[in-house]
């Protein structure tokens, strides 16, 4: 009964430590990560851009998280995002994208909570800005295991 307890403690220990993603081997700095550009699902091209993260680690740990999304353009999604030509001409639609806005900005927030990607779901309303953030991070963090 001991010895299975012990196999099973070792087991769990061993899937944790695999479920870190090797953090370890991070090195502590500050690491910029870039997705490529997404097209818009919507039929008026809404969504489309490209996200950036910046990480800092420390002791293998995302210590910070900072990321923005931007237009394809590089125009930064920002309070003017979802406009035309400087005016909202569709209450709706500013309303989406200005949503979209607020919610990509918690997930480095998330990510610094939870401290490992896969922990951090992805928000209605911004679920490009999502997969966005995702390929953002990994592109940092590869750059941070020198990859």
């Amino acid at each position: 009964m001991r010895r299975t307890a012990l196999i099973l403690s070792a087991f769990i220990l061993a899937a944790g430590f695999a479920g870190c993603g090797g953090k370890a081997d991070y090195k502590d700095g500050t690491y910029e990560g870039k997705s490529s550009v997404f097209e818009g699902e919507e039929e008026d091209g809404s969504g489309a851009g490209y996200g950036v993260v910046s990480l800092t680690l420390s002791g293998g740990k995302i210590t910070d998280a900072e990321f923005t999304t931007y237009e394809p353009d590089g125009k930064l999604k920002d309070s003017e995002y979802g406009k035309q030509d400087g005016e909202i001409a569709n209450q709706d639609f500013y309303n989406k994208a200005q949503r979209a806005v607020q919610a990509s900005s918690k997930y480095a927030e998330r990510l610094v909570e939870v401290g490992n990607l896969a922990d951090v779901d992805c928000i209605t309303g911004a679920s490009i800005s999502y997969k966005e953030f995702q390929e953002a991070v990994n592109n940092a963090l590869d750059q941070a295991q020198g990859k």
